[in-house]
């Protein structure tokens, strides 16, 4: 996969990071088993650079849930041994911008407070251990080893991502066939696909709205956001045409239907109305040529 291509599920991992406070918070309950209130504040700490090419992207997604306690997530699509130093490096940056300084004792001068990170394998990561440590060796001051965990988002079963709240993960369910989808495309795999979408997606989706653990709006953008990994991922596909159509429809929420209806409707009267007008311009239009030629008769 080319950087470009990293690039479409790294926008959308941190596009579902920007839904409401309750998703992205009981997010952050499941991953890190934290028990935060629904209700909870969230404080985006969004870092830029610039790659090789000039492009400004996102590096890191550091959130601080009431002003308090930071997390770090980093999403990957491949196993990269590298990746415990972007991590740490991310979090010393994080830990850098927000150093806290104690004048006041003879103990210490600053205290750094990293993030609490989790390396978080959107698809296969067979060889992705569960627990990546970073030995940091300060001489005669001792050792400290910087661990962290992972989580595998393929392997988690969709049971655990419903009973954990972690819904707002649920597009990148797609991932969990792409490799069964390019070594063949029959009539049963099709079928695989048509019910993870219908029932592990959507219903998933209408599941977690019903409870509480997501908005209306949420669920609109992780249908949205679905139906754009689907086109990246299947929609090419000449033999996903009938699927393509089922999928435009069926990733419609309730409430999205009613909204086209009620601009249908309104398109419609707005037609009617064009017309009415249209026809009266033109009764006008013959009652004064009507006017003028009675005034030209002597």
């Amino acid at each position: 996969m080319t950087t470009t291509i990293y690039q479409i599920y790294d926008k959308i991992f941190k596009k579902i990071l920007t839904l409401s406070s309750t998703a992205v918070v009981n997010l952050i309950n499941g991953l890190f088993q934290t028990n935060y209130p629904a209700d909870s504040t969230i404080k985006y700490n969004w870092t830029e650079f610039e790659n090789n090419e000039l492009r400004r992207i996102l590096a890191d997604t550091i959130l601080t849930i009431n002003d308090t306690y930071s997390y770090h997530m980093e999403a990957q699509m491949t196993d990269d041994e590298d990746i415990i130093f972007r991590v740490f490096e991310y979090g010393y940056n994080h830990a850098d911008r927000n150093r806290t300084y104690a004048p006041n004792t003879t103990e210490y001068d600053c205290e750094l407070t990293f993030p609490e990170p989790k390396i978080i394998y959107l698809y296969s990561s067979k060889s992705a251990p569960d627990k990546y440590t970073l030995k940091l060796n300060f001489g005669s001051q001792g050792s400290f080893l910087y661990k962290v965990s992972t989580f595998k988002f393929l392997e988690t079963s969709l049971e655990e991502l419903n009973q954990k709240k972690m819904i707002i993960l649920i597009p990148f369910q797609l991932l969990k066939l792409r490799k069964l989808l390019e070594k063949e495309r029959s009539e049963a795999n099709l079928d695989l696909l048509k019910n993870l979408i219908q029932n592990d997606i959507i219903g998933s989706i209408n599941r977690n709205l019903e409870l509480g653990n997501i908005t209306i709006n949420d669920a609109q953008k992780l249908r949205r956001l679905t139906h754009k990994l689907y086109e990246h991922i299947y929609s090419h596909y000449k033999e996903m045409e009938e699927l393509n159509d089922m999928t435009d429809e069926s990733l419609m929420l309730d409430i999205d239907i009613i909204e086209k209806r009620h601009e249908e409707e309104l398109q419609n009267i707005i037609t009617e109305k064009d017309s009415e007008i249209a026809k009266m311009d033109k009764e006008i239009k013959a009652l004064k040529a009507q006017l003028e030629a009675l005034r030209q008769k002597p």
